[in-house]
């Protein structure tokens, strides 16, 4: 089970934070990589952090499965977060 949804059955509907990447993924022409989201937008490959995993393994792991591509090398762009 995806650590969140454990989390999620524990708390209910109480506010979680939850650390996770996106990642830009470019191609030798520089163009970006975006995916078609299942509500019809599209966006960069990413997800949440699991247990014992760091953000740069959780990087290279929702890359790997919502593309197929496998990461080698990971530049820190920015760190995002609300109020």
């Amino acid at each position: 089970m995806e650590y969140f949804k454990q989390l999620r059955s524990f708390v209910g509907h109480s506010p979680l934070i939850l650390p996770g990447s996106l990642v830009i993924v470019l191609n030798e022409k520089r163009q970006i990589l975006l995916q078609n989201i299942t509500d019809g937008t599209w966006g960069l490959p990413g997800g949440l952090m699991e247990i014992e995993e760091s953000l740069e393994d959780a990087a290279r792991r929702e890359v790997f499965e919502e593309t197929g591509l496998k990461i080698d090398t990971l530049e820190l762009v920015n760190v995002f977060s609300g109020p």
